[in-house]
């Protein structure tokens, strides 16, 4: 059995084939095996906050509105701080702890410090 490639969009490992597709259960994404390929360049996307501030590895940043957390009866409330975030891969860009906790939010809500 041949080792199938990861998701290009989120690297999901568990990936499957269905006819000529390759399908990612985590996201619903569907690639070509010569997508495949041709996707994991070495391609950095530079991720921006909401006012086109570009962000990078250890930055802090602001939220600029109140976030409902999904799951939970918690809200984040806007101006709160998020210090040395982190870039990562996937739908929610940056991965951050506020008040101790782990979250990972979308560049669209935040605001560099």
């Amino acid at each position: 059995m041949s080792a199938l490639p990861i998701c290009p969009s989120c690297a999901f490992e568990h990936t499957y084939q269905d006819g000529d597709f390759l399908v990612c259960p985590g996201c619903a994404h569907e690639w070509s095996p010569d997508e495949a390929t041709v996707g994991n360049s070495d391609e950095t996307v530079e991720i921006r906050d909401a006012h086109g501030t570009p962000l990078q590895d250890g930055d802090d940043v602001h939220l600029i509105k109140d976030l409902r957390v999904k799951g939970s009866s918690t809200t984040l409330k806007k101006g709160a701080k998020a210090r040395g975030i982190r870039i990562i891969a996937g739908d929610h860009e940056i991965s951050c702890r506020i008040d101790g906790v782990s979250y990972e939010l979308k560049a669209e809500f935040l605001k560099k410090a």
